[in-house]
């Protein structure tokens, strides 16, 4: 029957310092008011612990990377899952003996750990160099399948890659979670990409008919580089858009925020079948997007 699978999602947002536990104090406050507005499953913004600390080619950074079990941030955030009866996926910088990943752990209602997913496309850019620090993540795209709903989470970069939304979707993820640290251009002060990023993730939940959440931190963070201070103003805007793209609630650019938005899973699962787009594909003509430059794609 529809109407008896309804989750309430949120999307936290706030300024980090370079502090640890600052932050993670800063993410249990506000992961409490959340539950306390009715939310289930509750996303805090990529790699809160800190600065993001991509602005440089720093080595001694790699200190800042610790072991996905035992990690004191995720056992921390277990503890709070459990207390509360809410998902928490737990973005970190993971070790892997002599790897590093931009990692997730989902933490269910129970404060069960119920897998890790690693970045999978890894940026380089001006303020961005992230290529430097994390290996290309190994995990796939996956799906966890959490008290209140099977999730699709992906990081920051990956939210750019129609290819993932929908691997997710297709492995049966009835919302979509998008971490994400991104806001100005130390290169170009005249790039703004806020709209951009937030159409082409609408695009993702419209395409596919599920709704998505992505929380993105504030604030005006400077790192040390060779070449001098690199300065990053991030914008904010986090947003949980409706399984037509549609915007329902969205922050600003300045102020922290706890967003809510409530779905019943059953109706939009039906409305999702009766749509079609399922039912139409044609996989074996998509084998261009197994090549690099959709040329001789194996048969």
């Amino acid at each position: 029957m529809e109407g008896e699978r309804k989750v309430v999602v949120a999307a936290l947002q706030f300024a980090c310092s370079d502090s640890v536990s600052e932050n993670v104090d800063t993410a249990e406050r506000l992961v409490r008011a959340a539950h306390e507005k009715g939310a289930n499953i509750i996303l805090i913004q990529e790699l809160f612990e800190g600065y993001y600390f991509c602005q440089a080619q720093r080595e001694e950074f790699f200190k800042r990377a610790k072991p996905y079990k035992g990690h004191p941030t995720i056992l921390r955030m277990q503890e709070l899952a459990k207390g509360l009866g809410v998902v928490i996926p737990v973005s970190f910088f993971e070790e892997a003996n002599n790897a590093h990943y931009n990692s997730i752990a989902i933490i269910d209602a129970d404060g069960s750990d119920l897998g890790l997913y690693r970045k999978s496309h890894i940026p380089d850019g001006p303020g961005y160099q992230e290529k430097f620090y994390f290996n290309p993540g190994d995990t796939g795209f996956k799906v966890f399948a959490t008290k209140f709903a099977k999730i699709g989470v992906a990081i920051c970069w990956d939210q750019w890659f129609p290819e993932a939304a929908r691997a997710m979707v297709l492995q049966g993820a009835e919302i979509l979670f998008y971490p994400t640290a991104i806001g100005s251009e130390p290169q170009d002060e005249g790039l703004d990409s806020r709209e951009h990023w937030k159409r082409v993730m609408q695009g993702h939940a419209g395409a596919n008919l599920v709704p998505l959440v992505a929380s993105n931190r504030i604030g005006k963070e400077t790192i040390k580089t060779e070449h001098g201070d690199s300065v990053i103003t991030f914008y904010g805007n986090s947003f949980i858009a409706g399984p037509k793209g549609e915007i329902l609630a969205l922050a600003n650019d300045k102020d922290e925020a706890i967003l809510i938005a409530e779905f019943d899973l059953d109706k939009l699962k039906s409305q999702r079948h009766g749509w079609g787009v399922f039912r139409d594909r044609r996989p074996q003509l998509y084998k261009a997007l197994l090549t690099l430059d959709g040329s001789n794609p194996s048969s």
